[in-house]
């Protein structure tokens, strides 16, 4: 048989397959979902005016707008692996800058850095032999290292404990690389930024958040005063 001729391989009728299932799906939102919604993309075709930025990881089981029922326009998302927020001044990449725009552009009152379970990310900082072959998410991954640090010497936690723990430490350092950035030590500073650390469960949907008072992670199903992490501030803004 003329090797044009062959049938294609599974690997790429796989791949063609994942494809359509794609391109389906965009057809199904141009042709049923969009017509239903059709007010709400022509107001923001020309403006945003999001209530939050959410930095979350690249992980395809995180999806901010299902989880938080948020409709277009009202989170400006980024992603990266490990929900990595570099320390202002090493890295002036996509995270840095779009922190920036977020908060002196489109004036944000609340970012929220949320992890999760079952983090890839986590799980190679634990075990980092695992990226040997993949130096850029190595180095990446340094932005994690004071989680690690952490961990390593004030846990006394099991195997299986571990992951978790890293987990929540990794946002608390998140947290403080965030607090770097001046544009967002400002209005924090002033009481026009709210910031938050939450961590999220695959499995049963909870989520758990930072309570910078406390120095622990709460339930966002409590009653009472929602878990904050934002420091008092210390000048009212005008």
């Amino acid at each position: 048989m003329d090797k044009q001729q062959q049938p294609p391989s599974p690997a790429v009728e796989s791949a063609e397959q994942a494809l359509q299932h794609i391109v389906e799906g965009f057809k199904r939102f141009r042709h049923e979902v969009f017509p239903q919604q059709e007010e709400l993309f022509k107001k923001l075709a020309h403006q945003q005016t999001p209530r939050a930025m959410f930095i979350t990881c690249a992980d395809s089981r995180i999806v901010p707008e299902l989880i938080t029922q948020s409709a277009p326009g009202d989170l400006f998302v980024t992603r990266n692996v490990g929900n990595v927020v570099p320390p202002y001044g090493q890295m002036n990449g996509g995270v840095s800058t779009a922190i920036e725009y977020a908060v002196m552009a489109l004036k944000v009152q609340h970012i929220i850095i949320c992890g999760h379970s079952d983090c890839g990310a986590m799980k190679a900082v634990l075990n980092p032999v695992d990226l040997e072959r993949m130096p850029t998410v190595k180095a990446w991954l340094r932005h994690a290292e004071v989680a690690r640090t952490v961990v390593a010497e004030n846990c006394g936690c099991t195997d299986h404990n571990t992951l978790g723990i890293l987990t929540e430490e990794n946002v608390v350092a998140q947290l403080d690389h965030l607090r770097t950035h001046p544009s967002v030590a400002s209005k924090i500073a002033s009481g026009q930024l709210f910031i938050h650390g939450w961590v999220y469960d695959i499995e049963s949907s909870a989520i758990k958040a930072y309570d910078a008072e406390l120095g622990q992670f709460r339930s966002l199903d409590e009653d009472g005063p929602l878990p904050r992490a934002t420091p008092r501030s210390r000048y009212l803004a005008d």
